[in-house]
């Protein structure tokens, strides 16, 4: 086999690791929901509706515009800064909660409750906390992102088998080197299930946030671009969004990888 021969070899399953097994399919499917898109609009719909044609035409200078990247900047950058928060006290509530009956006795029932209540709903509570501020946003987005990582952390600190704490008291380890070395690394499995669920509903709580409290974003840049009848425009922003959550999921699979080799869940589902 050649150099070029082998280096091709090397290629193709990379290309398909990142694709995935059934990248045709998925290509074939994409190109025929833009053409029906593309159809439907063209013979139904007004002439401002966003059709992939005029998306496309109008990708170059959207992107180019600093008015989106500004609004982008707003937005990732408290969807950051919530997740940090969410995940540092989410971590830490979830322990507890799966660690200690105290904990669970009084929390875990407020937990249940918050977590499967509507961001909408709590939004006009945190503008009257907050103001319509970017404050506002964030406590939106930790509030969307908290109750994700306290629920899957509290399983996984649950979880871990009473042989591990056994063990660590019989070698005499301190609680702190039972939380560290312990429960956390076993619950690692459930910190980033949390932590992708938590992503999209960061994500999802910033924009909302930005609907209604018309603060500077990406959620403030669509609207803004809808009532203008500029559905084009907003569409790219759209993408955007799409594109950073896509992003994100290949980080994280990629860092658990890197990281933490042992983790192989893809392999176990094969």
């Amino acid at each position: 086999m050649s150099a070029s021969d082998l280096t091709l070899a090397e290629v193709r399953p990379a290309w398909r690791s990142w694709l995935g097994r059934d990248a045709a399919a998925r290509v074939v499917a994409g190109i025929a929901i833009l053409l029906v898109w593309e159809f439907t609009v063209r013979m139904w719909a007004p002439a401002f509706v966003a059709r992939p044609s005029r998306i496309i035409a109008m990708f170059p200078p959207v992107i180019l515009a600093p008015e989106l990247w500004q609004a982008a900047g707003a937005t990732f950058g408290a969807v950051l800064q919530g997740l940090v928060i969410a995940f540092l006290l989410g971590t830490l509530i979830g322990v507890a909660i799966g660690r200690l009956p105290l904990a669970e006795r009084f929390l875990q029932l407020y937990v249940n409750g918050l977590f499967a209540m509507p961001m909408v709903a709590i939004l006009p509570l945190l503008t009257l906390y907050f103001g319509y501020t970017g404050d506002a946003r964030l406590a939106t987005v930790v509030f969307a992102a908290i109750f994700a990582i306290i629920v899957n952390v509290s399983d996984g600190a649950r979880a871990v088998p009473p042989e591990y704490i056994e063990v660590s008291r019989a070698f005499r380890g301190s609680a702190w080197s039972r939380l560290f070395d312990v429960i956390l690394p076993s619950s690692v499995p459930y910190l980033l299930a949390g932590l992708k669920l938590a992503a999209g509903r960061a994500l999802i709580g910033a924009v909302i946030a930005e609907f209604y409290a018309s603060v500077p974003g990406l959620g403030f840049y669509i609207l803004y671009n809808t009532r203008s009848f500029k559905h084009n425009e907003a569409f790219v922003a759209v993408m955007l969004l799409a594109v950073v959550g896509v992003l994100f999921e290949l980080l994280l699979a990629r860092g658990t990888a890197r990281f933490l080799p042992w983790y192989r869940r893809d392999e176990a589902r094969d």
